[in-house]
């Protein structure tokens, strides 16, 4: 068995399984890191690709419907170094709540020009 180090925030609605997420955070020894952001050493068999085996590890213990969302941090190896990564495991990204707010520098060149 080999460990990952895993950070997820998650967003399950207002009527998600949130027992059967708390009950596998638990069950893996999950660290609280602040409103639905928690932490764990997830321990996995795959060599090449343990987020698959996670997103397989939470799809077969957690009811999930449309709209829930699981985000994963974690570290990948990329020839003899290590990267942070993140990917959506369950759900897909959304339009930000802040869009709009910062204003918009109209002077700016949208492209480069060699001198």
């Amino acid at each position: 068995m080999k460990k990952q180090n895993v950070w997820i925030s998650y967003d399950l609605g207002i009527k998600g399984d949130y027992p059967g997420l708390y009950k596998w955070l638990d069950e893996h020894k999950a660290k609280e890191c602040g409103n639905n952001l928690a932490y764990f050493a997830y321990e996995h068999t795959s060599t090449s690709d343990f987020i698959t085996e996670l997103t397989t590890d939470f799809k077969e213990n957690i009811e999930f419907k449309n709209g829930d969302r699981i985000y994963a941090v974690f570290r990948k190896k990329e020839g003899a170094k290590f990267k942070r990564a993140g990917k959506f495991i369950i759900g897909n990204r959304k339009a930000s709540p802040w869009e709009g707010y910062a204003p918009i520098d109209e002077n700016v060149l949208d492209f480069d020009i060699d001198e």
